[in-house]
């Protein structure tokens, strides 16, 4: 899984990740996180999310970070913004109504470069990645925070019966990413109408995870 896989992806609208709508587990809990009003939530790897707007709408600042220009400029474009463009360390900036988001690799964003955020809303980064990229991405992402907390959604299921992404993380492997700085609570879980690409039965489970 590298990043020709994600940009070609987004190339060839092969995005079947994308949600049209906000997404209901973020809709129903995000609110139970006890960020202040006015606050700035962080979205990696965020695409072109409606959720981007949800938050918005509910009077949140909004800083996301993703790997494809192109879905950054649709974001934009579809929400009818002409966004500010610069260079902010080792990323590009594209800024417009109260939304920022840096587009390259995410382990190049710094914490000087993403700001203070309050918290985080992590649906499709964490499980997007391989195992071997998981716990790195879970400790860098603590770091650049300063371990904000955060709203997370995972898949579980048999991965030897489907392929990912999106990739399964169970409940054991949630708490020893997350578990040594944050305090872990399941706030719900569901089944995934047709499984994972109506392969195999899946369950969806959203996690507030907030610091010690």
């Amino acid at each position: 899984m590298d990043r020709d896989f994600w940009l070609t992806r987004w190339q060839n609208n092969q995005i079947g990740f994308h949600e049209g709508v906000a997404n209901s587990l973020l809709v129903a809990h995000f609110a139970d996180l006890g960020v202040p009003p006015g606050g700035r939530v962080f979205v990696p790897l965020c695409g072109k999310s409606q959720d981007m707007c949800w938050l918005g709408a509910q009077g949140f600042k909004v800083v996301g970070a993703e790997l494809s220009r192109l879905a950054v400029e649709q974001f934009f474009a579809e929400q009818g913004l002409t966004p500010v463009v610069s260079w902010s360390g080792q990323m590009e900036r594209f800024e417009a109504e109260g939304v920022t988001l840096f587009v390259g690799d995410i382990f190049d964003l710094d914490q000087e470069t993403l700001g203070s955020v309050d918290a985080v809303y992590d649906r499709a980064a964490l499980v997007a990645l391989p195992a071997p990229l998981r716990e790195r991405y879970a400790a860098h992402l603590v770091a650049v925070t300063a371990a904000a907390r955060q709203l997370l959604v995972t898949f579980e299921y048999d991965q030897t019966r489907q392929s990912g992404p999106p990739f399964s993380v169970a409940e054991p492997e949630v708490r020893a990413l997350y578990g040594a700085t944050h305090r872990l609570e399941r706030a719900e879980t569901r089944e995934v109408p047709g499984g994972i690409r109506g392969a195999c039965p899946a369950r969806e489970s959203v996690w507030l995870i907030k610091r010690h």
